[in-house]
């Protein structure tokens, strides 16, 4: 890369993970703290965990396309004001209306597929998979730091101190985009020439392997969302560790699930076994959610934990780069963006039906969901018989 494209990359990764840490703070708390606000329900909670999702979902495509029409900064820092809008919303909110409300702003503030298509306008066509990668793994990364750092502020200043910290850390990312980020030097991409061509949107949803791949980003955050949910109160309950110090628990399990991730990265590279890893990575979502359920003491949980987490962050950081080889390149933009309103309906649904689920039915019921949710995604994995392989332009046949 050129020292522009380093200043480019860095700027946005770290633009892009100081929003989600916002963003992921919560997931640890709020199943804990909203339930001592009035009138709180495990619906309303549930509701308030996924409903930026909802706004995310709905508005990537749009603020994509009006950023290639009026510039991808103004966008970014449009997003980023209203996502501080809904976090101080959220801060001073004293019922878990507010919240909801706070959170749908929020997501209201959908700015990565903006944030990606800089990334793309700022880097040569030969380093953007790489400057592609930088920005995905500081999402994981903000994800590990979030569910740590997420438990100690709320010990310190409670529910509110987290948003108010979320509001400090988008503005933050404004000064980043003003001061750090530099301004493309030639004309604006025309991404939205992809999302324009209708058929492409039909060649992305009838294609079977991206179909696949847009249900299992669906059930991964729609089980991501039920477990956050459940988890932080079995923590108190099966583990005995107080909310303050979650993060005593999701460190080392963070930590861990690294370990039980290189393994399988190095069979699915070097090994040639991309496809069995994949399965493996549902398998172990589907044993951790068992495990989970039936856990009855703090070690059990533990294990279970560590399967999840091992399970997901393999399939998190493998399913976009799958996408990409699914799809021929000129519908990489769409299939992408189906992609994302896939995965932030799963978490948007994830939360809210199953706060519902919760309330009329109990974790009993929801779990049973997810695992079927699992099965049913490995099943169609396994039907398949195939790993998805790069494809061609139209009219040109596999390799």
């Amino acid at each position: 890369m050129t020292a522009l494209e380093r200043r480019s990359v860095s700027s946005l990764a770290l633009l892009y993970s100081f929003r989600m840490l916002g963003l992921f703070m919560v997931l640890p708390l709020l199943a804990l703290y909203a339930a001592d606000m009035p009138g709180a329900t495990p619906t309303l909670i549930g509701l308030a965990l996924g409903i930026y999702g909802l706004g995310q979902a709905l508005l990537q495509i749009p603020l994509g396309w009006l950023s290639d029409q009026v510039g991808r900064k103004p966008v970014i820092v449009g997003g980023l004001l209203l996502f501080a809008l809904g976090s101080v919303v959220a801060a001073q909110a004293d019922s878990l209306w507010g919240i909801v409300l706070g959170r749908a702003l929020q997501g209201a503030g959908a700015i990565a597929a903006t944030v990606m298509a800089l990334v793309a306008d700022l880097t040569s066509e030969e380093q953007r998979t790489k400057a592609m990668a930088v920005v995905g793994m500081s999402i994981g990364m903000s994800f590990a730091v979030a569910l740590v750092l997420g438990p100690a502020v709320a010990a310190w200043g409670g529910l509110a101190a987290v948003f108010w910290l979320t509001a400090g850390l988008a503005a933050a990312g404004i000064l980043i985009v003003l001061l750090l980020v530099p301004a493309p030097t030639g004309p604006i991409t025309d991404h939205s020439e992809v999302g324009a061509r209708v058929g492409l949107f039909g060649r992305s949803l009838k294609n079977p392997d991206l179909a696949r791949l847009n249900f299992g980003v669906f059930a991964l955050h729609f089980i991501l969302m039920a477990s956050f949910l459940v988890v932080p109160g079995l923590l108190e309950r099966v583990a005995g560790v107080d909310r303050a110090h979650h993060w005593w628990v999701y460190l080392p399990v963070l930590f861990l699930s690294i370990a039980g991730m290189v393994p399988m990265m190095r069979q699915a590279e070097r090994g040639g076994r991309p496809r069995a890893m994949f399965l493996l990575a549902i398998a172990l979502l589907l044993a951790a959610l068992l495990v989970i359920g039936m856990a009855s003491v703090a070690a059990v949980l533990y294990l279970g934990l560590w399967l999840f987490f091992v399970g997901f962050n393999y399939l998190e950081a493998t399913l976009p780069s799958l996408v990409s080889k699914a799809v021929f390149a000129g519908g990489k933009g769409t299939a992408l963006g189906v992609y994302s309103t896939c995965q932030f309906l799963g978490a948007f649904i994830g939360g809210a039906a199953g706060g519902w689920v919760v309330q009329h039915f109990g974790q009993a019921v929801l779990g049973g969901l997810c695992l079927a949710l699992a099965g049913m995604w490995g099943l169609l994995v396994q039907a398949g018989g195939r790993y998805p392989q790069p494809v061609a332009e139209p009219g040109t046949p596999r390799a």
